[in-house]
């Protein structure tokens, strides 16, 4: 349930930016998210490579 709930949050919060910002916060967002996803995968390669 508070996935959910959690999840309700982010799109409010995207929501709202993109009304303030425009698309350029839609385009920093998703930037921010290809390099936490970026970091994840090298993170855990990482930490195969070290078993």
């Amino acid at each position: 349930m508070s996935d959910y709930v959690v999840g309700g949050w982010d799109w409010a919060v995207l929501l709202v930016l993109g009304r303030v910002f425009g698309a350029d916060a839609f385009a920093l967002l998703r930037w921010l998210a290809a390099a936490g996803v970026r970091l994840g995968t090298a993170e855990l390669a990482r930490e195969d490579g070290a078993q």
